[in-house]
């Protein structure tokens, strides 16, 4: 038997109150780690400048007829490096920086490298690794060297008294000059200060970073733009398919269900009535049988109907739809809905067919023994429904597997929603879905 769990909107946080690391020892933990990222990140600028070098070099070399395969391999190199500090900025920022690059068309080397470098994200990479290689110094770098400094100058006795005479006796210039161990310890508080100054500095430095690489590596908002009207000509076009294939279903089933069946009674209504004076017992067995092509015509109808807005999802919601999908099924399935009222009809449509057709796929073609569904709402960013379908199945389902997915996407698309597919083989599978939406 289905286990169904129903519960009402999710308590949520007060403003402000949102949980984060805090202490001296998470901040040390975050400070560390930023320490090791700050070595990395200045090691980076000097590859970019090497980078820098390589790249002006290929195209100085294609400008004279020679260096194409150097510069499409510099150019590779230069976007794969610009990835890496992307996902760095993406992770200390807390929000992805996308990649700006247009499609790189098929064909030989020189269609390619001219597609690539009539993009301007390509220009704007050359830009980057300019300042980069500049200004990873005074970020990364200033962060590094902060504690590199403050660590030699809190240990500078040690280090006194563990050199050779007139070795780190003139710490802050031949004007001051020590001359015992006992004197080198007025080096320590510099070391201090120097260690407080990373730990406040470290954090705002790592995240200039990260807005200098966001300022270059991001799309622009010409770019933005563009990516968006080409992302909504392609969902309009998939809509309008989709319609239009929805349509062609309706119209086949009508023609091979009701229609023909209505045909049919037609046809023995009329033969009854032919033979309603002579035979009246063969009009009673054509009666009969008009009684149950009726019946038959109506469940298909009412079959139709439910494939195109199940009365349920008008009735109940969203809520109870999903509850009835679950009872329906054959597995044990757990459902979690926290959403505090109802969704705009079409958003509600396509979260209960995305949820069907997810849980159909768990059932079908996983053998799952058990489901998992879970949908919550959330207000914030202008509303948000998140949608959890887990299933315990044999995994490997993927979107160049079959059509279900590929159709739960191009619906969610419709809307703006996104999807993603978790399935390893042998399981689970986590089909994770999201649509922006307001209540209404």
């Amino acid at each position: 038997m289905p286990l169904i769990h129903f519960n009402g909107p999710a308590p949520r946080s007060a403003p402000g109150t949102t949980p984060h690391p805090g202490g001296l020892r998470a901040g040390l933990a975050r400070r560390m780690e930023l320490l090791g990222w700050s070595l990395l990140l200045l090691l980076a600028s000097v590859a970019a400048g090497a980078l820098l070098t390589l790249w002006s070099t290929a195209l100085a070399l294609v400008l004279i007829g020679a260096g194409l395969p150097l510069a499409l391999l510099a150019t590779v190199l230069v976007r794969w490096f610009a990835d890496r500090h992307r996902a760095w900025a993406g992770k200390w920022l807390a929000e992805p920086v996308a990649r700006p690059y247009l499609p790189v068309p098929e064909g030989n080397w020189l269609i390619r490298l001219w597609a690539i470098l009539k993009d301007p994200a390509t220009w704007r990479d050359w830009a980057w690794l300019v300042v980069d290689s500049v200004a990873g110094w005074f970020t990364a770098g200033g962060s590094f060297l902060m504690f590199a400094g403050g660590l030699f100058y809190l240990l500078y006795p040690l280090v006194f008294a563990l050199t050779p005479p007139q070795v780190f006796r003139t710490p802050l210039g031949p004007r001051f000059h020590l001359e015992t161990v006992a004197e080198s310890f007025v080096m320590v508080p510099l070391g201090l200060v120097l260690l407080v100054l990373w730990y406040i500095g470290a954090v705002p430095l790592a995240r200039l970073n990260a807005l200098v690489i966001r300022s270059l590596l991001a799309p622009t908002e010409e770019a933005r733009l563009r990516a968006r009207v080409a992302q909504l000509a392609a969902s309009r076009a998939e809509t309008v398919d989709t319609q239009a294939g929805e349509l062609r279903r309706i119209e086949r089933d009508l023609h091979d269900g009701a229609q023909a069946r209505l045909a049919s009674l037609g046809m023995n209504l009329g033969l009854a009535e032919q033979l309603l004076a002579d035979d009246p017992q063969a009009v009673a067995r054509l009666l009969a049988e008009a009684r149950e092509s009726t019946s038959t015509a109506l469940s298909e109808l009412r079959d139709l109907v439910r494939g195109i807005h199940p009365p349920v999802l008008a009735d109940r919601g969203l809520d109870g739809a999903i509850q009835a999908l679950a009872l329906a099924g054959s597995v044990p399935t757990t459902v979690s809905i926290h959403i505090p009222g109802r969704l705009p009809a079409a958003v509600e449509s396509a979260a209960y067919f995305a949820v069907a057709e997810a849980l159909a796929n768990a059932i079908k073609h996983a053998h799952a023994h058990r489901v998992v569904i879970s949908l919550e709402y959330t207000a914030d960013g202008g509303g948000l429904l998140s949608i959890l379908v887990s299933d315990d199945g044999r995994g490997g389902a993927s979107f160049e597997g079959g059509t279900g997915l590929r159709g739960i996407e191009r619906r969610l698309s419709a809307f703006d929603g996104t999807m993603s597919v978790d399935s390893p083989m042998g399981g689970p599978t986590d089909v994770r879905m999201s649509l922006p939406c307001v209540l209404s």
